[in-house]
């Protein structure tokens, strides 16, 4: 039921890293530390994160020789924290709980945080190399209304530089209607460096998109997805999602709960039919 958006952390020099306005450094020494707690863990996405970090640190991309305006730097600042946060939740391999483990392999975990609440973390493999699933999910995001069901529209509102998006997102409602229509208004911090990419992005507010008749504006965040080459494998794509939401309006926990956990299951479905789609067509 919803988009699952967002993108990776591109690495840069040290010179560049000194060019850097102080907002900007202040982000990218955030991520460091982070990161370097994450590298700390024997399991889970550290080796990974070794690898992009031995390449150039996964700190932040090629910063444009442009200035932006307090607002823009402001939504700067909410991506990267997105995406810092993140990551420190997927590093922390202790507390996950089994929701869901389909036939398939694909499965569904949780944990509860407590200043974010319950949070999910989808495990899948993509029979499709890392440049054809972060195409559909970065690239082409506005047409992922076109094959995921559970999303009506995504919309990018505005472009602030090279990684960042704020997008307005329609969810449908589920079947027999559990859960009504939703939208979100979001920042998108989209990074990628070599063969590893990190989709973060929450929820924000901007004023040229208010509330819409007949959606509850819902909220998301922090959350993201991580894009990386299965090893031993690379034209299969290991996808890791962080969900984390806040839906709004009066539903029970387990309905919620529910609802979440088969919405990740369902996008992976989805997500793989309409690769193997645009295989066979350009076939």
């Amino acid at each position: 039921m919803l988009p699952a958006t967002f993108k990776l952390c591109a690495a840069i020099s040290y010179r560049h890293l000194r060019n850097m306005t102080g907002l900007r450094r202040q982000a990218a020494v955030a991520i460091s530390q982070e990161l370097s707690k994450l590298t700390c863990h024997g399991t889970g996405p550290s080796t990974w994160i070794n690898q992009v970090r031995r390449r150039s640190s996964l700190l932040s991309s090629r910063l444009e020789e442009k200035s932006f305006s307090e607002m823009e730097m402001s939504y700067i600042k909410q991506g990267e924290e997105a995406l810092q946060k993140s990551l420190s939740i997927l590093g922390d391999q202790d507390g996950w709980k089994t929701e869901t483990v389909v036939d398939n392999g694909d499965k569904v975990l949780s944990k509860v945080l407590p200043d974010v609440g319950k949070v999910f973390r989808l495990e899948v493999v993509v029979d499709q190399p890392l440049d054809a699933v972060y195409s559909e999910l970065v690239d082409n995001m506005e047409q992922m209304g076109d094959w995921n069901p559970n999303v009506k529209e995504v919309k990018i509102l505005q472009k602030i530089g090279k990684d960042t998006l704020i997008t307005h997102e329609k969810a449908a409602a589920t079947p027999s209607n559990i859960v009504g229509p939703r939208d979100f208004v979001s920042v998108r911090c989209a990074k990628r460096r070599g063969s590893t990419c990190v989709l973060a992005g929450m929820s924000t507010k901007y004023g040229a998109m208010p509330e819409q008749e007949g959606f509850i504006r819902a909220e998301n965040g922090p959350t993201c997805m991580i894009l990386r080459p299965l090893p031993g494998s690379p034209s299969q794509t290991k996808l890791t999602w962080l969900l984390s939401i806040d839906l709004k309006g009066w539903l029970p926990k387990t309905i919620i709960n529910q609802v979440l956990s088969q919405t990740q299951v369902d996008f992976a479905n989805h997500l793989r039919e309409h690769l193997a789609r645009t295989v066979a067509v350009n076939c």
